[in-house]
């Protein structure tokens, strides 16, 4: 059985977000004082892991896992971890994560070695000044040493931007 969306392609990846939390507040994406959903409405990691199965089964081959932010999620490396060891026995081929890099020093080593295949880092400025405005508490520092320490690590890194009309669309070259 495979997937087919509405011009009968076949759907071969899955974009999960396994959590609504996040460690900013970056004015595009949340409100400043936030409401996130009860914890016994975000999916266990068993959960996950077996809707993702069932996915793969159906076909998907690239899983993205998203938030909020991921990272802050605790059994974020498990599951990981669990979907990396279903690639040589399943369709899966890549595992791939969407983070704000805030978390990405401290967690490049183990992404690696969990099975992360690459990363998306949504940065929208290298100004400091410009990122506490946007993230409204964000440290720009900690990112660029994360992007750094997942390149160390045989990571390949994609950097998201969204652009804001007066506000960074003069960055763009630079990111």
């Amino acid at each position: 059985m495979s997937l087919i969306d509405q011009y009968s392609r076949n759907i071969n990846y899955l974009r999960i977000s396994v959590t609504d939390r996040c460690d900013l507040r970056c004015v595009y994406c949340m409100k400043e004082k936030m409401e996130f959903l009860p914890k016994k409405e975000i999916l266990t990691l068993e959960e996950i892991e077996k809707m993702c199965d069932n996915f793969i089964e159906m076909g998907v081959k690239k899983i993205r896992l998203t938030g909020g932010e991921p990272l802050v999620r605790r059994d974020i490396i498990k599951l990981i971890k669990r979907l990396n060891s279903k690639k040589n026995i399943t369709n899966l081929k890549e595992i791939t994560l969407t983070t704000n890099g805030s978390l990405l020093e401290k967690y490049a080593y183990d992404l690696k070695k969990g099975g992360v295949d690459r990363i998306n880092v949504s940065l929208d400025t290298i100004n400091h000044i410009k990122y506490k405005k946007i993230t409204r508490f964000g440290n720009l520092d900690k990112v660029i040493l994360g992007i750094k320490e997942a390149k160390k690590n045989n990571i390949t890194v994609k950097i998201n931007t969204v652009v804001l009309k007066n506000f960074n669309e003069d960055e763009l070259e630079k990111l």
